[in-house]
């Protein structure tokens, strides 16, 4: 069998697994698996570009995602009236001043000569800016959060088309990737993971401790959605011709306008996949794709022939990471709120990792396969895993233990067919479901 072929058969197997999923349970839910699939397609190919193509082993996944959906809200929510009056003007300039502070401790630590000149201006040059940070900084955030908290309490967005934001979330993963890279990149490689990992909680946490930055755990409600592509379902519900054609397909007009939204999210993911996917297939093809997997099968020899290894280094992390943005932000606009807490290691950096290693390091094909394979059983696994312990437990009676005990594991069958899913690929195909070439 050709490798053509086996490629094609393995996506067909896919592809049906979730036409199964529609005929048997329903197609809001194989809908649904589709966006995510897409979506997680997107950052494999993000994190795909940084370990398969350049060795870089990037831990903080999840940061740039929450980096994307946090773009989602400074663009395109509108802004709370009376904020940047209050006290929103004031924060700009206190993280002005806060920028400021360290450009000046940086050319102190350069212009001045080495010895305790140096050292004491640095840390003059700290503490004063710090005071003087915070004097501007936390009055201006008492302000902006005391206007409406119930409802809003930051500063809110610029009110533009939210498809605009998709790009702007690449831009801001891009921008915090550039400043993470010129300090970690030089780490070896269990290093950069550990740096990687503590800079995105650090991400999270900021997300959830700054309420006027985007209300904090409090949430975002209402993100608006990329009209006209994808619009709303009451207004679908409310045009006779849209419910007229609904009770044509024998559909009731509730259940149709669900799924005419959410395909048009898929058309619109589908897109944004297929150009990010075309993009990371020239760029695998060009010489500079040679040049980076030179660099990442062997450092020295690729330093020895001219290349800038920590260069190149920095821009497939910055690309790579602006990709995860895009994908951040497509996500927060599909659920329709910005909800900090829920960006967690295990749904935004283990499950984006085990995408691509079963899907297939180095290959951009594979990545895209893995994560619809492993985001289907995500979201299967678990309700298959309780109707398979209801099968084994029927004969038992109600209050054994025994059962009990298997009903409440049943919540653990996600975890324990990640981790089985990767030992069975890591043992029969090393490389992946479709290797690299």
């Amino acid at each position: 069998m050709s490798d053509t072929v086996k490629n094609t058969l393995l996506f067909a197997v896919v592809a049906g697994l979730i036409l199964v999923t529609g005929f048997m349970q329903s197609w809001n839910t194989a809908i649904l698996i589709i966006n995510m699939g897409l979506i997680s397609a997107i950052m494999a190919i993000g994190v795909n570009l940084q370990w398969g193509f350049a060795g870089l082993f990037n831990v903080g996944v999840m940061g740039f995602v929450a980096l994307g959906g946090l773009a989602v809200v400074l663009v395109s929510t509108p802004p709370t009236p009376g904020a940047w009056s209050a006290g929103g003007y004031g924060i700009v300039l206190a993280l002005l001043l806060g920028a400021a502070t360290v450009v000046a401790a940086v050319m102190a630590a350069r212009k001045l000569p080495k010895g305790r000149t140096q050292t004491l201006a640095i840390i003059a040059i700290l503490v004063v800016g710090f005071f003087v940070y915070r004097a501007v900084f936390d009055p201006s955030v008492a302000a902006v959060e005391a206007i409406d908290p119930a409802v809003a309490g930051n500063i809110g967005g610029l009110n533009l088309p939210v498809l605009l934001a998709w790009p702007a979330g690449g831009l801001l993963a891009a921008g915090a990737a550039w400043l993470i890279g010129k300090t970690a990149l030089g780490l070896r490689s269990d290093y950069l993971a550990i740096a990687t990992l503590g800079i995105a909680e650090i991400i999270i946490a900021i997300m959830k401790n700054e309420d006027w930055l985007a209300r904090g755990v409090k949430n975002v409600y209402g993100i608006p959605r990329p009209t006209p592509f994808v619009g709303y379902e009451i207004d679908l519900q409310s045009d006779p011709s849209f419910v007229e054609r609904a009770a044509g397909l024998g559909l009731d007009p509730v259940t149709a306008s669900t799924l005419w939204v959410k395909t048009g999210y898929a058309f619109l993911f589908l897109v944004v996949l297929l150009v990010l996917l075309w993009m990371a297939q020239m760029a695998l093809k060009s010489p500079w794709g040679r040049m980076m997997r030179a660099i990442r099968d062997n450092e020295v020899a690729a330093e020895a022939m001219g290349k800038d290894v920590t260069r190149r280094h920095l821009q497939i992390f910055v690309l790579g990471s602006a990709i995860c943005g895009i994908a951040g932000a497509m996500m927060t606009t599909l659920d329709g709120q910005l909800t900090p807490s829920a960006y967690q290691p295990l749904r935004f950096t283990f499950l984006v990792w085990v995408m691509v290693i079963v899907g297939g390091s180095g290959n951009n094909f594979g990545s895209v396969l893995g994560a619809f394979l492993i985001w289907f059983l995500w979201v299967q696994v678990e309700p298959i895993g309780l109707w398979l312990m209801d099968l084994i437990t029927a004969g038992m009676p109600d209050d054994s233990a025994i059962k009990t005990h298997l009903l409440d594991s049943a919540a653990h069958m996600r975890l324990f067919t990640m981790g089985l899913i990767l030992l069975i690929v890591l043992r029969f195909s090393p490389r992946g479901l479709i290797p690299e070439k």
